[in-house]
């Protein structure tokens, strides 16, 4: 089991603190000297299997591909302050290329593969990364984007590759450095390891930076060379960013897989390759839980079942945790911006709707609209301070100064409160506040009562928008496989476990196959509420009923 945070409560100045944190490691190490170090230390050990691709790779063989990389980064003049650029998914060198950065002392920035072209230029145009890393099936986008803004820059695809393209097979051919060793980094810890996107639910993703900590570690889950890690997450996602550092320092061994998210798949792989820890997201969770391999799978293998990045019904919850062979199901909260988990709940029984305690070397308080600290059960923003350099979003001070305040606290946006006992509970995003009537709620109020009906897998909830009321709800629904659901059901259960009418489903409800995402995975709200627009407005155009 890992440790369980405590949360100690300072009633003067309204501040929950996991504790002091120590480091696993001298702190004067950087990541990459680490990684660099552990890998020596088990050259045997498999590093990587790849579930797609057929490849497996030794902890060995990984690290003289990372020092091959590395070297050609090196031979190219790149230097510290210099940038690598990934849209890739979890192929078999991908990891290469994220260790050499890290050995180099020089950040990459990865974006999601699934973006739009003008967020791609966007983003590169930000950062404008002097060597680009994808996959070849993204290389023209990435060679028009590099065009589009004037980026003079090489390209390496990593699969897939077009005709005439530079592989990375080719730059695997480099001769190693003499005597080669990581970089020691020119701001120790306080460097930035890596810029990855925000969540892009509110618009534009923007490039998060993530310091060279150790407070990245997830060394409260006591991950050993036995554990088998398997993530989805491709390295634009934290969990991604986590997953391959850990696998790194604490010797696990990876699964990967390049393909789009299969439960099914997944089902298998935990069998096969005997998975003790998975990091997952909410909605993968949910199709999971919905897949009908899910029933007959076997979890017994599972010792770290860890998810975070949005909402996860209760429902979901506990259809996950009846087929665990143990109580392992965790959330981690955290934002980006954060650099590491915030809060952990490893008290599930006692405290299901609970994001958990802050960890060691987190802080929290809640905040009024007028910044005054609150005390336990009074609901207000949630904002963190980790006591690290964050350099902020890159080549965006002004969305930096909104975000972090001058006592260097984190702003998440999120309202929350904390109970007696020191644990956290969110109650919605701040932006996504409704008023009917000027009666304000929250979209997840209701999505908590129609997440309780047996037939539903996934919902979103949002307002749209009426001269006269304001802002109505609207539902959009995904049913769980093999089960009947229609509209009317919803906006029934709606009525009978909610009494105020503003709150009902006024706008109506749709049943889809799918919420809208963004590129991380998240339900895009904003997305859905279109597509709901879309059709309803063309049902309406045809004289459909909804």
């Amino acid at each position: 089991m890992p440790n369980k945070p405590e949360s100690k409560y300072d009633p003067k100045l309204k501040v929950w603190s996991g504790g002091e944190r120590s480091n696993y490691f001298a702190p004067h190490l950087s990541i990459g000297e680490i990684i660099f170090r552990e890998m020596e230390r088990h050259p045997k050990l498999i590093a990587q299997i790849s579930a797609t691709e057929k490849t497996v790779l030794t902890r060995e063989e990984v690290r003289f591909n990372a020092m091959r990389v590395a070297t050609y980064m090196r031979g190219l003049g790149l230097k510290q302050c210099d940038i690598v650029g990934l849209i890739a998914r979890n192929t078999t060198h991908l990891v290469a290329v994220a260790y050499a950065c890290f050995f180099n002392g020089m950040p990459f920035h990865s974006l999601n593969i699934s973006y739009e072209q003008d967020t791609i230029e966007k983003l590169l145009s930000i950062t404008r990364p002097s060597l680009i890393f994808c996959d070849g099936d993204e290389y023209e986008r990435v060679l028009a984007a590099t065009e589009h803004i004037k980026l003079d820059t090489t390209i390496i695809t990593m699969r897939n590759h077009p005709s005439g393209s530079l592989r990375i097979q080719d730059i695997l051919t480099t001769p190693i450095e003499d005597n080669f060793r990581p970089a020691r980094l020119e701001q120790g810890p306080d460097q930035t390891l890596a810029i990855l996107c925000s969540s892009g639910t509110t618009g534009v993703p923007k490039a998060v930076t993530i310091t060279n900590s150790q407070q990245v570690l997830l060394t409260f889950f006591r991950l050993t060379s036995d554990d088998v890690q398997y993530t989805h997450s491709t390295l634009d996602w934290i969990s991604g960013l986590i997953t391959i550092i850990s696998a790194g320092v604490f010797s696990t061994t990876s699964i990967i897989a390049d393909n789009v998210f299969d439960p099914a798949l997944l089902c298998r792989l935990i069998k096969e390759y005997k998975i003790t820890f998975i990091f997952q997201c909410p909605s993968h969770m949910a199709m999971l839980a919905n897949c009908p391999e899910f029933e007959t799978s076997d979890l017994s293998s599972i010792r770290f079942y860890i998810y975070g990045g949005s909402n996860c019904s209760l429902k979901v919850q506990n259809r996950i945790r009846s087929r665990l062979s143990h109580d392992c199901l965790h959330f981690a909260y955290a934002l980006t911006e954060l650099n590491s988990v915030g809060c952990t709940n490893l008290h599930f029984d006692e405290k299901p709707n609970s994001v958990g305690r802050p960890i060691k070397g987190i802080s929290l308080k809640i905040i009024n609209e007028q910044g005054e600290a609150l005390g336990p059960n009074e609901t207000g923003q949630v904002c963190f301070l980790n006591g690290q350099n964050w350099s902020g979003y890159y080549g965006n001070p002004e969305e930096t100064l909104i975000i972090r305040d001058s006592e260097k606290w984190l702003h998440t946006g999120d309202l929350g409160y904390m109970d007696e006992d020191g644990f956290l509970y969110i109650i919605a995003r701040q932006k996504d506040m409704l008023k009917y009537h000027n009666i304000m709620y929250y979209p997840n109020e209701i999505e908590t009562v129609i997440s309780q009906m047996q037939n539903v897998a996934e919902v979103c909830v949002f307002g749209v928008w009426d001269a006269v009321n304001g802002d109505e709800a609207a539902a959009s629904v995904v049913k769980r496989h093999g089960t009947n659901l229609v509209a009317q059901d919803v906006l029934d259960f709606v009525k009978e476990h909610i009494d105020a009418q503003y709150k009902q489903l006024n706008a109506g409800v749709i049943i889809v196959d799918d919420l809208k995402r963004s590129a991380n995975g998240k339900t895009n709200r904003r997305a859905t509420k279109a597509h709901f627009l879309e059709i309803t407005n063309r049902r309406a155009f045809g004289g459909q009923s909804m």
